[in-house]
């Protein structure tokens, strides 16, 4: 630090004045271009991530519902094989008496069902494809000597999820 000051002393008024100024200068641009600048751009990049996830949040808001619906929708994953779950889920719904077979059927679960309720078959269908993801690949259902009993094949594909 010495040296410096000596050789600053050592200067003519005119060139301390040069020097003077120019530390100023480079004092200022080292102020600007070292601490305002990246400052101003992260100010900036802050505030513009600010919008973006305000209007991430209000899109959520607008959407919530449907996004909810959406996930009601999804199989659960009970982890049996579609043969034994379609064979329980008919059970749990009232169907075990008019349950006369169920056999695998490609990939998927043929069922035959005499004597079915007409309407409990229906919640059923609806159950398995709703709740579990098995869906109907063909039916035939036919009129039982009884009102509002049917006889019934069912073949179900595959779980689609």
């Amino acid at each position: 630090m010495n040296k410096l000051r000596n050789w600053y002393q050592g200067l003519q008024e005119r060139e301390k004045r040069i020097v003077g100024i120019d530390g100023v200068l480079v004092a200022v641009l080292l102020v600007f271009g070292g601490i305002l600048l990246p400052l101003d751009s992260a100010v900036s990049t802050a505030v513009k991530n600010k919008d973006q996830r305000i209007a991430d949040l209000e899109w959520m808001r607008i959407n919530a519902p449907e996004v909810q619906a959406g996930s009601a929708g999804l199989a659960a994953d009970t982890g049996e094989a579609p043969m034994v779950l379609v064979d329980r889920i008919a059970r749990e719904a009232g169907l075990g008496a008019a349950m006369r077979g169920t056999q695998p059927s490609g990939t998927g679960v043929r069922v035959q069902l005499e004597a079915a309720p007409f309407d409990t078959m229906v919640t059923w269908l609806a159950n398995l494809d709703e709740h579990y993801g098995l869906a109907i690949e063909s039916i035939t259902v036919d009129r039982a000597a009884r009102p509002g009993v049917v006889n019934a094949n069912v073949t179900f594909a595959q779980s689609r999820h």
